[in-house]
């Protein structure tokens, strides 16, 4: 790994031909983008056990950050679904102050990821674990709503699976019916505008439909008709004491090391799954624009915008899909809408602060509830059959670990066992042929004294007791004289497969059998270079076979053998 020293945000070179026919798209899918932002911002906050300005400093500071310093054309930033469970259990557990804390130090975390040049290595984490950890997520958010969405009195809501389920499950006698039926039209509302805006996206209604979200079209309906017919709902303004309006101060916490170390798994946590969603996020931005993100540049943006923001009242942040989904099909061409996007959320904190008073929960429950669906890839259970069984494995023990223990130790679960099964079908795919006569003609006659074997795949630490195939077949159970190796199909060789080749050539030696290896190419040549393979082998190295049984023959029939000489 080699530093970067190319801090280069894609915004300089987007405005390089910048011209007013942009700027008009870009505000325009700003102003989209920042609409579809304000329920959703405030819910996550909400969700996280946070007030809900924390979500909209977060979606105005981040926002704005990530899209002036990444590495993406078209990625809104802002908080996440996917961070409602970490964030929640950091809060129950350690306190706000250190979730302020953890989310700075996952900042500096994500930086350095993109200086070290990390980006690409996010990409290499298995499917089956994204999928498991994703769906699992979805289901806790769910669980996290039900609350609200019921009307529930619960003071304290446990942050673990089984807790949670109790004291839902103890609080369902106090359900309140007119909080259920805000919650149920609301989400019946935002379920229906999509539906009925597809049906019609050929017509003009449609047209209109479409780029107005459903999740604002119920927040305004439910906000209206609880005050129309004064409807016992709880509120922002009943339990928030309503959003502040005026621009986030900045706050320091309390600090100390010992609180710092406690953090580090907690921040890790952060770092990693703000990584993957930012990254997937780009990927999926790409696909929609025909473009290419940088992946240093964006976690480095990632870093600075976690890093800044928890100081200024916000909570963790990452690159958002639905919302860069929103901006992208609203004709934005640049980072300038994300950045428009940040300045309305904080003009619509400085002007409409009051009016998010009157906002009812259940209805930013049943947002949260449609996105915790839409997040989840469900599908992926039902296709589970047509997989093989490490693959189930991984994807159901990822899954039931984030639901039930925890994200961190299914990740790693996930990591270990996705490891495990690469390990073993690689070490499968590496295999070990005899090459006879039929095969090659030159050994018509020798096969006695030489034997050829062809190795194919990779010779790593998987896959080293191939060795021992030939080792078996050494004198004195046989009169072998002289033993070649094909790797020409080997392609890659770790140290530990150039340290069992060392062994071999040892052990042949002992033996006073000549060994001669050939075809080594490309990766397996510069490891046997770097091993010292190639100077233990100096003279007993050869292009192909028809040249290594020409030189095995001249050393069998050398009066002096020449062994292999080397100690370890």
């Amino acid at each position: 790994m080699t530093m970067s020293l190319h801090f280069r945000p894609r915004l300089f070179d987007t405005l390089i031909d910048y011209n007013r026919k942009r700027f008009i798209q870009d505000l325009g899918a700003g102003l989209t983008v920042a609409v579809v932002a304000l329920p959703l911002a405030m819910a996550f906050a909400i969700a996280s056990g946070l007030k809900p300005e924390a979500g909209l400093f977060t979606a105005i500071i981040a926002g704005f950050l990530i899209s002036a310093l990444g590495g993406s054309r078209v990625q809104i930033g802002g908080p996440a679904g996917a961070f409602i469970v970490i964030v929640y259990g950091i809060l129950e557990r350690y306190g706000l102050a250190n979730l302020i804390i953890a989310t700075a130090m996952s900042g500096v975390i994500l930086f350095v990821m993109g200086l070290v040049r990390l980006g690409s290595l996010i990409r290499f984490i298995p499917i089956a674990v994204v999928i498991g950890f994703t769906n699992g997520i979805a289901v806790l958010i769910f669980l996290s709503q039900i609350k609200d969405f019921l009307g529930l009195e619960v003071r304290n809501m446990p942050a673990d699976f089984v807790g949670m389920v109790n004291a839902l499950w103890q609080a369902t006698p106090g359900t309140s019916l007119p909080a259920l039926w805000v919650g149920l039209a609301s989400l019946l509302l935002i379920v229906g505008w999509q539906r009925l805006g597809g049906l019609l996206s050929k017509r003009r209604i449609g047209q209109w439909m479409q780029p107005v979200p459903g999740s604002i079209v119920a927040l305004l309906l439910a906000t209206l008709a609880v005050q129309a017919l004064d409807l016992p709902v709880a509120t922002i303004g009943s339990k928030f004491g309503g959003i502040p309006a005026a621009f986030p101060h900045f706050q320091w916490p309390e600090f100390s090391w010992a609180s710092a170390q406690h953090l580090v798994m907690p921040s890790l946590t952060l770092a990693l799954l703000g990584a993957i969603e930012s990254l997937l996020c780009a990927r999926i931005a790409d696909g929609l624009i025909g473009d290419r993100h940088d992946p240093n540049q964006e976690l480095m943006a990632q870093g600075v915008a976690n890093f800044i923001t928890p100081f200024f009242g916000g909570m963790p942040a990452t690159g958002t899909i639905a919302r860069t989904v929103t901006n992208v099909k609203s004709g934005a061409n640049s980072p300038v809408a994300g950045i428009v996007h940040a300045l309305v959320l904080l003009a619509v904190v400085l002007i409409a602060a009051p009016l998010a008073n009157f906002v009812p929960l259940p209805a930013l429950s049943a947002i949260l509830l449609f996105v915790a669906w839409n997040m989840g890839e469900w599908r992926a259970f039902l296709h589970l059959r047509q997989f093989r069984m490490p693959y189930r494995v991984t994807l159901l023990a990822v899954f039931v670990l984030t639901v039930v223990v925890d994200l961190t130790v299914a990740v790693e679960v996930g990591l270990f066992a996705a490891g495990l099964t690469f390990i073993y079908r690689i070490s499968n795919l590496t295999r070990i042929e005899p090459v006879t006569a039929q095969d090659d003609p030159a050994l018509a006659g020798n096969a006695a004294l030489i034997r050829v074997w062809r190795l194919y795949g990779a010779l790593f630490f998987g896959a080293v007791q191939l060795l021992e195939k030939i080792e078996d077949a050494l004198p004195p159970q046989t009169q072998l004289k002289a033993v070649v190796l094909d790797l020409k199909n080997v392609i890659y060789v770790d140290s530990s497969g150039a340290e069992a080749l060392r062994d071999f050539a040892l052990l042949c030696a002992k033996k006073n059998v000549r060994l001669v290896v050939c075809g080594l190419i490309h990766q397996p040549l510069d490891i046997a270079q770097r091993s010292g393979l190639i100077a233990l082998l100096s003279n007993r190295l050869a292009h192909d076979v028809a040249q290594s049984l020409i030189l095995a023959q001249t050393l069998i029939e050398s009066a002096s053998p020449s062994p292999i000489r080397g100690d370890r």
